[in-house]
């Protein structure tokens, strides 16, 4: 299982990178291996708003259908609009495909590092 250092994580296994206000949101691989092959994305529109802990949009897999957390509350400034057409990109590369980006409206709180989500992982 990869963890990039650079990322941090949430306990629903969603990573993020912040840059500068901006959120970039994806799935782990952690997710997506439990998830197994991925056949549907919903994903928000630009200008709707995510509040941190609230689900923020969904993804389907042969498994299951499973809701994608919101690690942070702000507004939707844009989405990865190849997953509609193809969120098997997910399964084959977690961590350079984003779901999206959000202009942060609060300080993040309670997310992890790579040690604390390997570690959380660990007990799964």
């Amino acid at each position: 299982m990869s963890v990039p250092a650079e990322l941090k994580y949430t306990d629903t296994h969603e990573w993020v990178s912040l840059t500068e206000g901006m959120a970039t949101i994806g799935l782990t691989d952690y997710a997506q291996d439990q998830l197994g092959d991925l056949v549907f994305v919903n994903l928000p529109e630009p200008g709707d708003e995510a509040s941190a802990g609230e689900a923020v949009a969904d993804v389907e897999s042969v498994k299951a259908v499973s809701d994608v957390v919101s690690p942070l509350s702000g507004t939707v400034e844009e989405v990865n609009e190849e997953l509609l057409d193809n969120p098997a990109l997910i399964n084959e590369d977690p961590y350079g495909t984003w779901l999206m980006r959000l202009s942060v409206t609060a300080e993040p709180e309670g997310l992890m590092d790579a040690a604390a989500y390997e570690a959380l992982c660990a007990t799964l």
